[in-house]
């Protein structure tokens, strides 16, 4: 069977030159010279762009390089000013694997809030790769507490390892913390240098016997879908679903969404977002953030699901 790497090298090869084609010496800061027979960059230019040899480069467009190394193919990459869904690419056709990505500092967007209100059945977060709680919808408030993701119920993580009332609504909290402390060693992967990132799982460590030994074990683990069970302090047991939607635009920024796993779960949930709605008015996810910077350091009354 052809291996991946040689079924895309020709694809590699029409990219390169595709990229190379649009750009004109002036556009990278070098100067017009004489008329071209082609246009674009020639590839002695983009070679002296990206700082490797010239036959390197021409091998590379050949497809006759190997596997070439992540930090020449970022280097390529701002040699042709590739835009970052471009390099993502440019990685995967030249590489096969994507690159680590920087976070973006991004601010909650209007139109993610906007989603969060607009699903006023489903219980509904945002959470970054700190697992730091940027967002909830009122129907999420209504499950989870009117504190949380303020103060110290606004780390999902914190919430999980070090709230005794937390810990005490999870059924399977043991399976749930261990997947958490997985998606964070993943994170810590691909944010190593993310002071905040750092910060949260110091804390862990120090605060949490059972988060320090987990991490110590070094289980790596990425979910997107599953079912857990919490007990709530006036619904009772409830069966869960969680999906999680992750934004493209470099915030790392994920929305889980929660839905009823059965009939009796959404009766119930039903019924404490209507109790809510009947005594609370005028709230939205916007209020988290404008609360955020007042609230005191409460934890929430219930448990998130993550």
């Amino acid at each position: 069977m052809t291996h991946p790497r040689t079924t895309r090298r020709p694809e590699l090869a029409r990219f390169l030159r595709a990229k190379r084609a649009r750009l004109r010496p002036q556009d990278v800061g070098l100067p017009c010279g004489d008329r071209r027979r082609a246009p674009g960059l020639r590839r002695q230019e983009v070679a002296q762009l990206a700082a490797v040899s010239v036959d390197w480069y021409i091998r590379l467009e050949q497809g006759r390089v190997g596997i070439p190394g992540a930090e020449v193919l970022d280097a390529v990459a701002r040699a042709l000013l590739l835009s970052p869904a471009e390099r993502r690419h440019l990685h995967l056709i030249g590489r096969d694997e994507a690159p680590i990505d920087a976070a973006v500092p991004t601010p909650v967007s209007d139109s993610l809030l906007a989603l969060l209100d607009g699903m006023p059945l489903v219980p509904a977060y945002l959470m970054d790769f700190r697992c730091d709680i940027l967002a909830r919808n009122a129907a999420a408030a209504a499950l989870f507490g009117e504190t949380f993701g303020l103060g110290d119920a606004a780390n999902n993580a914190y919430l999980l390892f070090l709230d005794p009332r937390t810990r005490k609504t999870q059924l399977d909290w043991t399976r749930i913390a261990r997947e958490a402390v997985g998606n964070l060693r993943a994170d810590f992967a691909r944010h190593r240098d993310d002071a905040r990132l750092a910060e949260v799982i110091a804390r862990l460590r120090r605060d949490s016997a059972e988060f320090a030994a987990w991490w110590d074990d070094h289980t790596v683990q990425e979910r997107s879908h599953g079912v857990k069970r919490i007990c709530h302090p006036v619904a009772g047991e409830l069966t869960v679903a969680y999906d999680l939607l992750a934004t493209l635009d470099g915030s790392h920024q994920r929305l889980f969404a929660v839905t009823p796993a059965d009939a009796a779960t959404d009766r119930a949930l039903r019924g404490l977002i209507t109790d809510r709605a009947r005594t609370m008015t005028g709230r939205s996810s916007r209020a988290i953030q404008d609360a955020a910077a007042t609230a005191p350091l409460a934890p929430a009354s219930t448990s998130p699901l993550d």
